[in-house]
């Protein structure tokens, strides 16, 4: 897994924002039921264990996050990569684009790769098709794209917005488990943070399809733009 740029802001920084209930449900739970063993072995134990630890869930979550952010987020406003903004721009029958704009971009997708996208007659009869064609299209023009640093700005904002929502959604279902947790335990003060921490990870919840489809809108033009001055 390379470790660049993207890694950091679009995926370790979202995962480090919403790791706060799954730390607090290990260090105030599960780390409680063995720290008397582990102290009588060796004093420092205890604490070296627990940032390991508590590393070592936030590397997990980078994973689990990027995941559920892309097969239950992206993948519900999206469904697949054929519906993603990046396709529905180039469409005959979408019209976010000026038409002499998306007539340019097509005339350099044929002079660039050889590839000619369907009329409006032929997208109208089949736009399965039509789409798929596109999205070759997309990857081809990110490869071309790959070291443009505006368009890598936009790829990490829609990643880190994407990856935070994910992260919120399983920091949401921690946070009730820390308040259930600590119910039990009679930690007031624990279970009042975790009432806290669960209406914060909620509203990104409730804004998702928002921010991924606006964020997703702005990945798309800039990659368009950037194709044009090259």
């Amino acid at each position: 897994m390379a470790i660049n740029n993207y890694y950091f802001k679009a995926r370790l920084f979202p995962t480090v924002l919403t790791s706060i209930p799954a730390i607090i449900l290990y260090n105030k739970f599960v780390s409680n039921i063995y720290h008397d063993k582990l102290e009588s072995i060796y004093t420092g134990l205890p604490t070296i264990t627990n940032v390991i630890f508590s590393g070592a869930i936030i590397f997990l979550l980078v994973q689990i996050n990027r995941f559920l952010s892309k097969e239950i987020f992206q993948r519900l406003y999206f469904k697949d990569e054929i519906n993603m903004p990046t396709t529905n721009l180039l469409l005959k029958s979408n019209g976010e684009l000026e038409t002499g704009i998306k007539q340019k971009i097509e005339d350099k997708i044929k002079n660039k790769f050889d590839i000619i996208l369907l009329t409006l007659i032929e997208e109208s009869a089949d736009e399965q098709r039509a789409r798929k064609l596109i999205t070759t299209t997309v990857s081809q023009i990110r490869n071309l794209l790959r070291d443009n640093t505006l368009l890598l700005q936009h790829n990490i904002e829609y990643g880190f917005f994407r990856n935070f929502i994910g992260g919120s959604f399983l920091a949401f279902v921690i946070s009730l488990i820390v308040v259930a947790s600590s119910h039990y335990t009679g930690d007031m003060a624990t279970r009042n943070l975790g009432r806290i921490l669960t209406c914060i990870y909620f509203l990104p919840i409730l804004l998702s399809k928002f921010i991924i489809s606006r964020y997703g809108k702005y990945y798309a033009k800039i990659l368009y733009e950037q194709f044009l001055t090259i």
